[in-house]
């Protein structure tokens, strides 16, 4: 039996590799909504600190999330043919349908923007989709997907790039992984106390027993 029966991903700096789509489009946004504009050795730093500590060192009001969130996901819908997953994405996903492992993807991005990017193949090895989540409203998202699937929620895996991901799981009810190779840098996740941090794609499915045996 897999370690996990269920494995729930973050998307973009998880499976999808847009940190300098990301990077190239963030000033013209913070223009865009009156935002604190950033330079590149401000974002290598940014990198070090919580979500939290991001949105209040930008000085984003609350307010201002959901209207930059709209705008993000309409520009990645722009951009989606120059964002590319990361490498070994597909071997992975087949690894874990393979052990009996089922997959979401819940992520602040849109359902038809992450479709298009992972490609029909990878698109149809998920099995869930909830997205269009606001910046630190995940849980709610990660529970729904939850009882959707009939899964435990012990038996249930959150895998992200950032420290909201872990406080998204932990809030949830779930097991809380990160990745190593997205945004955040990997003493700022530690510090969040994941319980499981992944330095590969391989190491996904190795951990849960998606290995097909």
């Amino acid at each position: 039996m897999p370690a996990y029966e269920l494995v729930i991903f973050d998307f973009d700096g998880t499976l999808a590799d847009s940190a300098d789509w990301m990077i190239k489009t963030f000033n013209a946004i913070a223009q865009q909504f009156g935002i604190r504009s950033v330079t590149p050795e401000e974002i290598e730093q940014l990198r070090g600190r919580s979500n939290r500590e991001i949105v209040s060192y930008l000085g984003v009001p609350m307010w201002k999330l959901p209207g930059i969130a709209t705008e993000m996901r309409r520009r990645v819908e722009a951009d989606a043919h120059s964002i590319r997953l990361f490498d070994g994405i597909q071997s992975m996903l087949e690894r874990l349908r393979a052990g009996g492992v089922r997959t979401a993807i819940v992520s602040s991005n849109s359902e038809q923007n992450i479709r298009r990017i992972l490609g029909a193949q990878n698109a149809a090895l998920i099995d869930f989709y909830d997205c269009g989540a606001s910046l630190f409203g995940k849980a709610r998202k990660l529970r729904a997907v939850v009882t959707r699937s009939g899964v435990p929620a012990a038996k249930a895996i959150c895998i992200g790039d950032e420290t909201r991901d872990i406080e998204a799981a932990r809030e949830a009810g779930i097991v809380a992984g990160a990745v190593l190779w997205g945004y955040a840098k990997r003493d700022v996740l530690q510090s969040f106390g994941p319980t499981v941090m992944f330095e590969s794609m391989s190491d996904i499915a190795a951990l849960v027993g998606g290995d097909g045996s």
